[in-house]
């Protein structure tokens, strides 16, 4: 039984891969990009055009100002956690799932030449694709990594603020999320981040569709057990930030949580 969980696992983890790293591909190609990759898809987190898309997510116009269009263009969140997180000048700062690099670029943006925004995706074309959008706009203080959100690349204890955008749901294993992510922070860090929940249970055959998945609603876990998965892992002080729906069965909410100082 064990066996067969984690190969259905596999399975979706390389079904997302595969799906963003198009995404990332037809964003090189400027053709309109986001986690749904076939453009009749209504998924919770597909956009519109991508002005109107990352507006309606939460990011005004001056986060935007700076930003190349490949970096809008590749965006599929579903909140905008660098507005809530008060990043502060000198502090270093964890993306997990960064994509194209927005979240990144933004957060390298508040914490200064003296902080650094590091951002971690298990996809090599997105990594790729954000590296490359970091050149072309001449950021020193950022960095881009290859890795999986459930082993991440990044030392105990050396990370200030994580943050996340949409991008949890999509892990077959978040209770390792969660932890990995207690892990890398600081004494006192905190942990900001914006992701799709359901109400209950999702119905079997939404949880075991491919496509459900790499569109943000699949791997979506009732709001409570979420929650519960966060303060498993460690944190406190966890209080949802903000709610609102999506396509009547799940909703984006705004977290917030921290780490005991020792």
């Amino acid at each position: 039984m064990v066996i067969g969980l984690d190969t259905k696992s596999e399975k979706i983890k390389r079904y997302v891969k595969e799906r963003y790293a198009e995404a990332a591909r037809r964003t090189e190609q400027n053709i309109d990009s986001s986690c749904c990759v076939d453009p009749g898809c209504s998924s919770s987190c597909c956009g519109t055009t991508e002005g109107s898309y990352v507006s309606s997510i939460g990011y005004s116009e001056k986060d935007l100002s700076d930003l190349s269009n490949s970096v809008v263009r590749a965006c599929a969140g579903c909140g905008n956690p660098t507005a809530l997180a008060e990043l502060r000048e000198g502090e270093v700062v964890l993306d997990l799932g960064s994509g194209g690099g927005l979240d990144v670029f933004l957060a390298a943006g508040k914490v200064g030449s003296k902080g650094r925004a590091l951002g971690v995706d298990m996809t090599e074309e997105m990594v790729k694709l954000a590296r490359r959008n970091a050149v072309e706009m001449g950021l020193e203080n950022v960095e881009f990594r290859l890795g999986e959100i459930e082993n991440l690349p990044v030392e105990d204890e050396s990370v200030d603020v994580i943050i996340s955008n949409c991008v949890i749901n999509l892990s077959p294993d978040k209770d390792r999320v969660f932890s990995e992510a207690f892990r890398v922070l600081k004494p006192g860090g905190r942990m900001i981040i914006s992701d799709i929940v359901s109400e209950g249970e999702l119905p079997q055959e939404i949880r075991e569709d491919p496509d459900a998945w790499a569109g943000c609603i699949g791997g979506a876990l009732d709001e409570k057990i979420y929650l519960e998965k966060i303060g498993k892992a460690g944190f406190r002080d966890i209080r949802v930030q903000s709610k609102r729906g999506f396509m009547d069965i799940v909703n984006s909410i705004e977290v917030e949580a921290h780490k005991p100082r020792n």
